[in-house]
């Protein structure tokens, strides 16, 4: 037990550190590349970095809901990624934590200071209103939400299938 106890001071230790770095370097380079990008340009980057977060919500939610057991009888057939996939699984919370808190919250982070730069932007170049930057916030958060919801349920019924194709992607076997 205290072994267990340790090893999860360790994860909070390493996660915290792990965001704080990740997040510092990509906000820095988002509002580095954003000071040079136009606002088309800009939208671009802001979708894929929404598109990321969601993406990347998808893997944590599947990887807690897949089942082990159809991965041993691909293990056994010694089919790619399979080995992989069992590893995640078992270290599901883990691998959820890091895909949809991590990455997920810093992509959350990341679409909201984007949007609110490439807003700022659009009301200082056209004379715009203050307050369509809420706007532009809003609707960023209501679309990454509502991405994420679609996607839970995506994961929900075809988790072993979206940890198939993962593996298959990152394979360590």
């Amino acid at each position: 037990m205290k072994k267990q106890n340790n090893n999860s001071k360790y994860w909070i230790i390493l996660v915290a550190i792990t965001t704080f770095m990740l997040s510092l370097f990509f906000s820095f380079l988002s509002n580095t590349a954003l000071d040079i990008l136009t606002i088309i340009p800009g939208f671009i980057v802001l979708i894929l970095v929404i598109i990321f977060g969601v993406l990347f919500d998808l893997i944590g939610v599947a990887v807690t809901i897949a089942k082990e057991e159809e991965f041993h009888a691909k293990a056994s057939k010694k089919i790619r990624g399979a080995k992989t996939a069992i590893k995640l699984i078992r270290n599901s919370e883990k691998v959820s934590n890091f895909c949809s808190d991590v990455v997920g919250d810093i992509c959350g982070v990341l679409s909201g200071a984007i949007s609110a730069i490439i807003a700022f932007k659009l009301t200082e170049s056209y004379g715009m209103n203050q307050s369509f930057q809420f706007i532009v916030s809003a609707l960023v958060a209501s679309i990454t939400v509502s991405g994420k919801a679609i996607t839970k349920g995506i994961a929900k019924n075809n988790a072993n299938k979206i940890l198939t194709i993962v593996t298959k992607i990152i394979n360590f076997d």
